[in-house]
């Protein structure tokens, strides 16, 4: 909840900020009447609702380590079923079939991967990670101070990085975009949207 007078961000369980002191009720008060006008207009049609948000970019971390692994476990599958029939009596559909359990390892990395995603809206960053227990963490664009492109060497060498983002939040001011394709190019896109809502 954001004080109405200072803007400072509190717990929605306040009364009153704990920046300025200001009541938090009359907030309160005037959000629930915004729900009802909103579910009014649901109901009855009467009134407009609110215009939608515009999705600017939607990506997930890199799966270039993801693709090196499936190349990495199906040599490791061949070496093993060739090791296996050559020197061993085991049969060759149970070294295919333990060969197999190889490419679990990258499979593995590969829904880890395309469990986070990051997602750029013209108001706000959103951070969904898991599968059975989701988290959905929202940063408000005009909250976000300062835009940070990190690369190691290897990265750099590679084509992707990290981006760093500080908020003016107090119980978590860094938000990190781990190994993404082609950081600079999606902070000069974030950085963008900061400025066009300064305007």
């Amino acid at each position: 909840m954001f004080c109405i007078n200072c803007g400072h961000e509190n717990l929605d369980a306040a009364k009153f900020c704990r920046k300025c002191g200001a009541s938090l009720e009359a907030e309160e008060e005037t959000r629930l009447a915004v729900r009802e006008t909103s579910a009014e207009a649901r109901i009855g049609g009467e009134a407009e609702t609110d215009e939608a948000e515009t999705e600017i970019f939607s990506i997930s971390p890199t799966l270039m380590f993801v693709k090196a692994g499936y190349v990495l476990a199906a040599l490791g599958a061949l070496l093993l079923v060739a090791t296996f029939s050559a020197f061993t009596s085991v049969s060759a559909w149970i070294a295919v079939l333990i060969g197999l359990f190889l490419f679990l390892i990258p499979a593995f990395y590969h829904v880890k991967q395309k469990l986070v995603r990051y997602t750029l809206t013209d108001s706000k960053l959103e951070i969904d990670e898991g599968l059975i227990s989701r988290s959905t963490r929202s940063v408000p664009i005009r909250r976000i101070q300062d835009v940070t492109v990190s690369s190691s060497a290897l990265q750099r060498l590679l084509g992707f990085g990290d981006l760093m983002i500080d908020n003016a939040s107090d119980e978590g001011g860094k938000v990190i975009l781990k190994n993404i394709n082609r950081p600079k190019q999606y902070a000069d896109i974030l950085l963008r949207q900061m400025r066009r809502l300064e305007q």
